[in-house]
């Protein structure tokens, strides 16, 4: 048997540091490879940590609320010799400890000197997490080198009143109330409400029970002179609202607007909608469409796809597209349709949809949030026609495209100009005018309007 380290795993290439949500495994515990051990937030997602290896859960090296490094050591494995030497290449990080007791006692000192001096140093960035469970009400945690409290109080007879953004954005969408949840009995590490646990609550409930609907706010409210509601920001919100600020102090925003006629694009997708899901097993929205229109424009125009550093630009030779998605809490999210170049229309359909799926259903990966490199907003979902969009750091463009309307307009035929009624869309165009001038912006944006109002209406599904 060996003892090799757990470190904690790569979340995206702009993530350097994760916190600690809680441990689904406990010492002593077996483990399979890919089986979920922790759970941990970082500034985009909250996800949970799978298990390398297959083996016994030996030693956890830090605790629930600390701040930890990508690549630090977060817990030991016993496993066994040939699930090392025989199925993965050992590498530098995965430290292999030959003897069967891993520490002696001073080594074991050491560590937790070690360890409180870490904690200390990572109490001013673990409040974020503690401002969030206030945010709810709700016991915060305490940190440094103190662990949550094992003895609940009378009103938390069940568990210990500690939960973690991932189960209650489960708790919001599915309607448990702050009472059911502090009546689950828990069966995590001191009493905590695991998501197991939520889900086999929430498989038990009775329709007896008031439902909340998706998106209503389970945050505290305080009423001013009867007036006012004071409802406190959840994290993502936070998050969201420092991001915007950030962006609009970074870049030197400028919009520009197009009109684009949809005619043909909006006739072609009425005609094969029915075959195209059946034929390919999903459906066409209007996004993919305009995004293979944006992928097209950026191939021609490359300085479009580009980031700032200092006084460089890095020109990024994969084109990944981002794409904001509306939450059922009213938030946003842009996951990252990554080589997007390499897709025909059948995979933006899908890619399209899965990650809009993913996303409301609280299930994207880091990965899934990293690398992007140009956004879109398809705005006209709700009813919108034209807006000026924030950038999202460090890109320098973002594009908005608006409700499609049947509208009067001219039509140049060779018989004469004509007047017909079409289907017509704004398209916004925002971009950082400190490295993008209004001629490559406004070119960018008729060329990507030229694309869509010259669809072929003949064009087969695959």
């Amino acid at each position: 048997m060996k003892i090799i380290d757990m470190v904690m795993p790569q979340m995206g290439e702009s993530i350097m540091e994760c916190t600690v949500l809680g441990w689904l495994k406990q010492p002593g515990d077996s483990v399979e490879a890919d089986d979920s051990i922790l759970e941990v937030a970082t500034d985009k997602v909250d996800t949970e940590v799978p298990s390398p290896y297959s083996g016994t859960l030996e030693e956890i090296l830090v605790k629930e609320g600390d701040v930890v490094e990508i690549g630090a050591t977060v817990a030991r494995l016993r496993v066994n010799d040939e699930v090392v030497t025989g199925n993965h290449v050992e590498s530098p990080t995965d430290t292999v400890h030959q003897e069967a007791v891993a520490h002696t006692d001073s080594e074991k000192s050491d560590n937790l000197d070690a360890d409180t001096v870490e904690a200390s140093e990572n109490n001013d960035k673990a409040l974020n997490l503690e401002e969030h469970m206030a945010s709810f009400g709700l016991p915060t945690l305490r940190y440094g080198s103190k662990a949550v409290s094992s003895n609940p109080t009378p009103e938390h007879e069940q568990n210990n009143g500690f939960f973690s953004p991932l189960v209650l954005s489960i708790a919001r969408e599915e309607g448990v109330s702050m009472e059911e949840l502090l009546s689950i009995e828990g069966t995590g590490a001191e009493s905590r409400v695991t998501k197991k646990d939520l889900l086999r609550f929430i498989g038990q409930k009775t329709e007896s029970g008031p439902h909340v609907p998706p998106g209503t706010s389970s945050q505290p409210v305080t009423r001013v002179n009867g007036s006012v509601e004071i409802i406190e920001m959840d994290r993502m919100r936070r998050m969201i609202a420092q991001r915007m600020q950030d962006s609009k102090n970074i870049s030197a925003h400028v919009t520009s607007f197009i009109e684009t006629d949809m005619t043909t694009i909006v006739q072609w997708r009425e005609q094969v909608k029915s075959t195209f899901r059946q034929q390919t097993g999903t459906s066409i929205t209007y996004t993919p469409i305009l995004i293979e229109a944006v992928i097209r424009a950026i191939k021609e125009f490359p300085l479009i796809n580009v980031s700032v550093e200092g006084d460089k630009l890095l020109i990024k030779k994969s084109i990944n597209i981002g794409m904001a998605v509306a939450l059922p809490d009213g938030n946003l999210i842009v996951p990252v349709i990554h080589q997007a170049d390499q897709y025909n229309l059948v995979g933006l359909a899908k890619k399209v949809n899965e990650l809009a799926h993913k996303a409301r259903e609280n299930k994207l990966k880091p990965d899934d949030l990293a690398g992007g490199t140009y956004t879109v907003s398809n705005i006209g979902t709700f009813g919108n026609l034209m807006g000026t969009p924030i950038i999202v750091q460090p890109q320098v463009a973002i594009m908005a495209f608006g409700a499609i309307q049947k509208k009067p307009a001219v039509v140049e035929t060779p018989q004469g100009d004509l007047l017909g009624i079409r289907q017509k869309m704004f398209i916004s165009h925002s971009y950082d005018h400190r490295v993008v001038d209004g001629s490559l912006g406004g070119i960018f944006l008729k060329r990507v309007s030229d694309h869509l109002a010259n669809f072929d209406p003949k064009r087969p599904i695959v």
